[in-house]
């Protein structure tokens, strides 16, 4: 099915993820010294935007492309891939494995790896951070004015949160993403993550040449919950910029979307954050523009459960059918 749901629905990228800028379009500011890498466009060019979705997510963006790989679509040769949150790990485990490798590890049952950290019960510990991420980011987004104050106040509060300034618990996250990865190397292909930054709220996006290596990239995009911190920077999800950060993906000529949140944000519908008005953007400026959600028997098994990692293999089943479904689509945008 391909869809931009437009309608504002409660959602979670890389714990509890709040998409980013109005619908105008908002600039990307990197402090110093991260510079930005932009894509740069040339006839032709093809772009896979991965979304932000958890857990869960994670697993069906996954089980999409496999899906799309064992119908004879291999949608990593893209020229340009956008990551944001669950899909910046998404798609930094692609620059390192086959989809085959990855959709078969997810279900067999593997959980996603984390370092270990004896005496924590970790799904209680999950649960109960889901729980209040997201009530904390609720408050936040109702007091907010417009998107720029909601990432300048969700910044603070994560700046606020004992981990934030913790160097173990900043050494956990460090771990425990690089523990997902295959390769820890950035990709020869242009790879661009979201970011925002804690101290300003302005949006920021790391790629092979922003001095940073990939795994602080990727735990960058995914902090959800305390800001991390890359050298004197500090960071939160970039789901909080936008929840796909199509944008990114501007000047090129053929688009492919993944969505798992659905193209739908938790934020006021005229701040435009929906994918509908991504992709509008997109159109506008010349790009086609494919987008897939999950359908079916998906949608149940990401938002507000993304972070059960017991529905990981159903949702990568889920995605890998989605993928097989829309496999003729996507090629007549591909090829």
């Amino acid at each position: 099915m391909s869809t931009t749901t437009p309608s504002p629905a409660p959602g979670s990228s890389a714990g509890a993820a709040v998409p980013g800028p109005a619908a105008a379009s908002v600039p990307v500011q990197v402090p110093v010294p991260v510079p930005v890498q932009t894509p740069t466009p040339t006839t032709g060019e093809r772009a896979l935007v991965l979304g932000g979705g958890g857990s869960t997510g994670n697993a069906w963006l996954i089980g999409v492309v496999a899906g799309l790989a064992d119908a004879g679509v291999d949608v990593t040769t893209a020229d340009l891939t956008v990551g944001t949150s669950a899909g910046a790990t998404t798609a930094a485990q692609l620059a390192g494995a086959t989809p085959a490798e990855l959709y078969a590890a997810v279900v067999a049952g593997a959980p996603p790896r984390r370092a270990p950290d004896p005496g924590r019960d970790d799904r209680r510990e999950r649960t109960r951070q889901a729980a209040d991420q997201m009530a904390r980011t609720a408050a936040l987004i109702a007091a907010s004015r417009d998107a720029a104050d909601m990432r300048r106040r969700l910044g603070a509060a994560a700046l606020d949160l004992p981990a934030a300034s913790d160097a173990s618990a900043q050494a956990r996250w460090r771990a425990t993403v690089a523990a997902r990865l295959p390769s820890t190397s950035w990709p020869r292909r242009a790879l661009l993550l979201t970011a925002v930054d804690a101290r300003t709220g302005a949006p920021v996006v790391l790629g092979a040449h922003s001095g940073v290596d990939l795994v602080d990239a990727v735990a960058a995009s995914c902090a959800g919950g305390f800001a991390y911190g890359v050298g004197p920077d500090r960071f939160i999800d970039g789901g909080y910029r936008r929840n796909e950060n199509a944008d990114l993906a501007a000047g090129c000529r053929r688009v492919l979307v993944l969505s798992p949140l659905g193209g739908r944000t938790r934020t006021p519908r005229e701040w435009g954050m929906q994918l509908d008005v991504q992709v509008a953007e997109l159109r506008a400026q010349g790009s086609a523009v494919e987008t897939l959600v999950p359908d079916g028997p998906a949608e149940g098994l990401v938002g507000p459960r993304a972070m059960d990692l017991t529905l990981r293999p159903a949702a990568a089943r889920a995605g890998h059918a989605q993928g097989v479904e829309a496999a003729d689509r996507v090629a007549r945008l591909w090829r």
